[in-house]
């Protein structure tokens, strides 16, 4: 298996260091509902969690949650709660709205403010070393000394003298340097804070990933992961900080970055006002169909939110759907072999996750199976090797809940078998009657050589 790193910009062999192939995820800030740019990005490494396991890897996944920011205190201001409670909604509605995806838990989903022990004895680690310091100004902010590891620069290929360009000469109060960034804040009047051996404050975003990395995964990751738009400053930093602190290189041996979703062309964002929610997405279309709209494109590059494509997954996940449900009526004495077309998802994906091709090798499957029923071929060990490639992906093959008229696709399915009844006995005003009602429910129906084919409208 061949995984795409940052850090070395190519495709390398994967294997895990130890037993298990050690990830972290960066989570979300749990300051507002999530939108599908996250699921994206936690469909990617859900699907990277579910291969792994398909190859035979033991996995320990951890994805955190910052749980407090600036942006949760706005958010608690303008609700009227604590930013404990506007995290602890956020989190909540974030855990709905991945199950819903079938998006698997990881294994550890740690919180920025239950680690802060850890924190601290990692900034004073890095103190120690001469990496970090407090502010002059004596405020209660400590900074990380950028200038202190030449390495700094190395996963999103800046160097230092290209941070500082456009950067105003003035350099902010307490600070050596304008690269150097912020470990731990001083607190501010009304907001929520720790005790510190530099007085009360909270932690900077970087060093909460670093110090949970560390604590639920050892000095070296097999893995870390998120979207691109992490890679700097905030992966950057998290690299310099760790491997500083601990004296350990790498930090982590696979940097692997999901592209950003686009809407209009801009990347989908909080900041950016331009949400589309999980929510609203799961409102409309199912979780397979979202599913395989993020997987028909490969996770490094950017996708832009369409709903026509979409839409246009949502009947495609219908054929995967009857495929895999399909009533056998094998006589011919020969059956469907899916041995091929598993050896072939397996070298597809082992090739960076390349999720495009493993949907084609599900699709082909299902329509030799098709095929195969129609000539009268044992298809169930096919079957089952099609739902088995769509776990892999996260594809449930569940059928969705009935339609506002009430025609489930079971019940779609039941009724056209009674019409080609009908009309195979010649009862063709049956045959109508059958046809309108489907219409009615707004099910478009279309007659061919291969049989009826059906798709709501």
């Amino acid at each position: 298996m061949k995984l795409y790193s940052t850090l070395t910009r190519d495709k390398r062999d994967f294997e895990p260091a130890g037993d298990a192939v050690t990830m972290y995820v960066c989570g979300i800030t749990a300051s507002n509902s999530s939108h599908v740019g996250h699921a994206l990005s936690s469909v990617v490494f859900d699907v990277l969690h579910r291969y792994l396991e398909y190859r035979g890897y033991a996995v320990r996944r951890v994805q955190n949650f910052t749980d407090v920011d600036d942006k949760i205190i706005a958010r608690a201001n303008a609700e009227g709660l604590s930013p404990e409670e506007v995290a602890e909604k956020y989190v909540q509605e974030f855990f709905r709205d991945m199950d819903d995806l079938n998006v698997r838990r990881a294994t550890e989903h740690p919180r920025a403010t239950n680690e802060i022990p850890g924190i601290i004895r990692m900034i004073e680690g890095l103190i120690e070393k001469g990496n970090a310091y407090p502010a002059a100004d004596e405020s209660g902010n400590v900074y990380f000394r950028v200038h202190s590891n030449p390495e700094y620069g190395k996963l999103s290929g800046r160097t230092v003298e290209e941070l500082l360009e456009g950067v105003r000469i003035d350099v902010e109060p307490g600070k050596e340097a304008p690269p150097d960034f912020a470990l731990w804040k001083a607190s501010k009047p009304g907001e929520p804070s720790w005790d510190s051996p530099w007085g009360p404050g909270r932690p900077g975003w970087h060093i909460e990933c670093s110090a949970m990395a560390l604590e639920y995964l050892g000095e070296t990751i097999d893995i870390h992961g998120g979207g691109l738009d992490l890679a700097f400053p905030h992966h950057e930093n998290e690299l310099a900080q760790s491997e500083c602190f601990t004296g350990q290189k790498p930090f982590a041996r696979f940097w692997v970055h999901n592209g950003l979703l686009r809407l209009d062309g801009a990347k989908m964002s909080k900041s950016l006002g331009n949400l589309v929610t999980v929510r609203d997405a799961l409102d409309g279309y199912s979780a397979d169909a979202i599913r395989m709209y993020i997987l028909t494109s490969h996770y490094r590059g950017p996708l832009l939110y369409d709903e026509d494509n979409i839409g246009t997954q949502e009947r495609a996940s219908r054929r995967l759907r009857q495929a895999a449900n399909v009533a056998s009526r094998a006589d011919s004495g020969k059956s469907v072999d899916p041995a091929p077309f598993r050896e072939h998802f397996v070298e597809v994906m082992d090739d960076d996750l390349n999720t495009p091709q493993g949907l084609a090798v599900i699709f082909d499957l299902a329509h030799e199976i098709n095929r195969g029923r129609d000539a009268g071929h044992e298809i169930g060990a096919a079957q089952a090797v099609l739902r088995e490639l769509s776990d892999v992906l996260g594809l449930t093959l569940a059928e969705p809940e009935a339609s506002e008229a009430g025609l489930s696709d079971a019940d779609v399915e039941a009724r056209l078998v009674s019409r080609t009844e009908a009309r195979s006995n010649r009862e063709f005003a049956a045959a109508d009657a059958i046809r309108d009602e489907l219409i009615a429910a707004g099910i478009a129906i279309e007659d061919g050589p291969g049989g009826t084919t059906w798709s709501r409208v």
